[in-house]
């Protein structure tokens, strides 16, 4: 985008960030300023995969900032509204007529059901139901349906709501490969964990209004205290908390047990050391005239000498070639969590390269398992050659003490 395009964009984020937070109703609990700042950022990461042109790009990501706002004055049909709210703003701003057009078919694009006609179209419908391919789909659904109940007339029940989603998942797809490629299999796992959790069966039951973007569902105000409760317990119980928690927890204790091994060598080698400093310059010069004292003093030099080469091997670093290829990122071989792999890349190769693992969940779990892996080889390598190194130590120190002390006995004592 030109520089103007650029400046025009960040005015949009601004004006729709202060009418976000001046002029929308709070109860709006899905649609807000994060779901709006969400689309934003997906929008853009398609619009840099499918390279658009820059007039398409620059009219997608305004649509995209201003696809939302009509919910500041009608809690139905507010694709217009938004649109109403795109074209004041885009007229004071001295956009085309051309880039207006761009902007209202987009958003209008993304009224229920959705029919895109073009690819910035097909990119903004996919953006605006992005999460229910991630993650946050729990808890984006459960902030629409907290929505919809402060917005309408009647209560939601856990299992008519669980229905509607279901019913929802089962209908909807994708328009874009981008997002068919990296959602659809986590889309039809949350499908299937809801049929299980409920026991869905049958045919769900109809929906006319509650779907994502039609929040005129008659709903009431109440949520009843055990639905929170079982909302929360849904929460805790999901297996993507546990499984960061297991990552996060694991990798914490790898990097103290790393720690350790480090400061437990550096130990051995700061006192072997000193005791290799002692003994060249204390001994060395007396073993002329002493020298039932040479063999103890060998083992002495030679063990601490030897503790002191295993301890270095145990904290020496290995780097490897700290380069990829696209080809490593579309084979899943390379794992970007460590710096050896890409210490040598530029910023911005880096960067595609973390957002290709960042939108794939399986290459995502994948990297954090072999950092792990690789963590662990690191540190039974570490132990292994402390192990080593502290035996030396130990027997190397008895065996020279008992040198010392057989050689001493043996001394015929002078007259």
């Amino acid at each position: 985008m030109t520089p103007q395009d650029n400046n025009t964009v960040l005015l949009a984020r601004d004006f729709v960030m202060a009418l976000f937070q001046n002029k929308m109703s709070p109860a709006f609990r899905f649609h807000n300023l994060e779901h709006t700042q969400s689309v934003v950022k997906s929008c853009t990461e398609m619009a840099d995969h499918y390279k658009l042109p820059e007039e398409e790009r620059f009219s997608l990501i305004l649509a995209a900032w201003f696809h939302d706002t009509g919910y500041s004055k009608v809690t139905t049909n507010h694709e217009e509204f938004s649109y109403a709210i795109a074209r004041e703003f885009t007229e004071r701003n001295n956009v085309n007529e051309l880039i207006r057009d761009k902007i209202r078919a987009c958003i209008t694009a993304t009224r229920m059901p959705q029919q895109p006609a073009t690819l910035p179209e097909q990119i903004i419908c996919d953006a605006d139901l992005f999460h229910l391919g991630t993650e946050f789909f729990f808890d984006k659904a459960k902030s629409l349906r907290q929505e919809l109940v402060l917005t309408g007339g009647k209560h939601i029940s856990k299992e008519e709501w669980a229905r509607t989603n279901i019913h929802f998942l089962e209908t909807h797809r994708y328009f874009t490969s981008y997002c068919t490629e990296r959602l659809d299999d986590i889309k039809i796992a949350h499908l299937r964990k809801l049929k299980r959790k409920y026991s869905v069966e049958e045919e769900p039951v109809p929906v006319k209004e509650v779907i994502h973007h039609n929040p005129s569902y008659e709903a009431g105000t109440n949520i009843q205290k055990d639905d929170d409760k079982k909302d929360r317990k849904m929460r805790i119980e999901r297996p993507e908390r546990g499984i960061e928690t297991m990552f996060r927890t694991t990798g914490s204790n790898h990097l103290k047990l790393s720690e350790m091994a480090d400061s437990k060598a550096n130990i051995i080698i700061s006192v072997n050391s000193i005791i290799i400093s002692i003994t060249i310059s204390v001994l060395l010069e007396k073993l002329e005239r002493y020298p039932q004292y040479i063999f103890p003093t060998t083992v002495l030099l030679l063990m601490s000498v030897l503790a002191i080469i295993f301890s270095i091997l145990a904290t020496r670093p290995h780097v490897t070639s700290g380069t990829f290829t696209k080809e490593d990122i579309d084979n899943k071989k390379t794992n970007l969590l460590f710096f050896g792999n890409f210490h040598k890349m530029n910023l911005e190769e880096y960067t595609w390269g973390m957002n290709e693992l960042m939108n794939n969940r399986n290459y995502l779990y994948g990297s954090m398992i072999k950092d792990i892996y690789f963590l662990g080889v690191v540190l039974a390598r570490k132990y292994r050659y402390l192990r080593i190194s502290y035996n030396i130590f130990m027997f190397g120190l008895v065996i020279a003490v008992l040198a010392f002390c057989i050689a001493s006995f043996l001394t015929p004592s002078s007259s």
